[in-house]
């Protein structure tokens, strides 16, 4: 009997967000980050506000609900203003 090729730790997520997209990441205390790619079958995020990113599980992201999109926004606003991020056009 020929043996099969299988992986069945891990399945391809339905989707994959536009970059830049804010996310909430359950799997570290539903920290939000922007989407910034894939690293192999992780999702890469950064910080809202900058800094360095950060791998998670696509299963454990979701969308971010109102009060979070509104604090994600401001914090980036922030950070802008006080030119820790460089402005993207």
């Amino acid at each position: 009997m020929a043996a099969q090729n299988s992986t069945p730790d891990r399945q391809e997520p339905s989707y994959v967000p536009d970059l830049g997209a804010l996310m909430v990441d359950t799997g570290h205390g539903n920290r939000t980050g922007e989407f910034r790619g894939l690293a192999g079958s992780y999702w890469s995020l950064r910080p809202v506000s900058g800094g360095i990113e950060w791998e998670a599980a696509p299963e454990q992201v979701r969308t971010p609900n109102r009060t979070e999109l509104l604090a994600a926004e401001i914090a980036r606003a922030n950070a802008r203003s006080r030119n820790r991020r460089r402005l993207e056009p």
